[in-house]
């Protein structure tokens, strides 16, 4: 397992008048490069996660190992910002996948079977000095349903194709709706489902719905992780000259990141 250290530099803004130059939801999603070797592989979308004072950087499991399509990476890349100052500067980070022939990810599964998320501790002290990033915390996952409805409007935070503000090294954002009932196992599975337009490259982005108001004055990141993006989902039966596809998404329920995040017995 890799060691948290050192305390990240605060996250400072630039304003003007009351609204922040740079979104900080902006902030808490990385574009993922896997690598064997030193043979480029895919692009993928994760997020950063903290707690208790460890950092985690969390994607989609499929983004580091996928057996179904012969998918094997060892390490991973992400761009870190250098600075508030000029968000085009920025730096690769590489992060090792393996340790002495065991994973240093986790996963989980549960009744149902394998769960698409994946999470992985990144060492602090190994991080640039002057990085700037925003993460979830515990905090972020929702505690009440009430007011998380069907069709409430949600953003998917992500790397579509591995599109992205090449300049400040930013990604994109896609608007989307919760297209089954939250809290409810879309056919007992430990996912719901998001109605958005979503590409490869998008997997293991975070899905986030805005706090209210009151919440919001709480918290510099107003918002609330529901899930983690995973695939479209598509009907096997669909005729792919007459049918439109679905354009809808499997989005894995936040709270297994407690389970993955969770201190380990010595």
């Amino acid at each position: 397992m890799l060691s948290s250290a050192a305390a990240i530099s605060p996250l400072a803004f630039g304003q003007i008048g009351q609204r922040p130059l740079i979104e900080s939801i902006l902030l808490t999603s990385v574009r993922i490069m896997t690598f064997h070797g030193r043979a480029r592989l895919t692009n993928a979308s994760g997020f950063f996660f903290e707690r208790d004072e460890r950092l985690f950087l969390v994607t989609s499991r499929h983004v580091l190992i996928d057996e179904s399509t012969q998918h094997f990476p060892d390490r991973i890349e992400i761009e870190l910002h250098l600075g508030t100052e000029d968000l085009s500067l920025a730096t690769g980070f590489s992060i090792p996948l393996f340790r002495d022939g065991l994973s240093l990810w986790r996963t989980g599964s549960d009744t149902a079977g394998a769960i698409d998320v994946a999470m992985i501790e990144i060492d602090r002290a190994a991080l640039p000095e002057n990085a700037v990033y925003r993460a979830f915390t515990p905090a972020h996952l929702p505690q009440r349903f009430e007011d998380i409805e069907v069709g409430s409007s949600l953003l998917v935070v992500g790397f579509p194709l591995g599109f992205h503000d090449t300049l400040h090294h930013l990604p994109v954002v896609r608007q989307a709706v919760i297209a089954s009932s939250f809290g409810m196992r879309f056919q007992g599975q430990g996912y719901f489902l998001t109605d958005a337009r979503t590409h490869r490259g998008t997997s293991g982005a975070p899905v986030v719905m805005r706090r209210h108001e009151h919440e919001a004055a709480l918290n510099e990141l107003p918002w609330l992780l529901l899930g983690v993006h995973s695939a479209r989902l598509d009907v096997g039966t669909r005729d792919l000259q007459l049918d439109e596809a679905l354009g809808l998404n499997c989005a894995w329920y936040a709270d297994i990141l407690m389970t993955l995040s969770a201190e380990r017995p010595a």
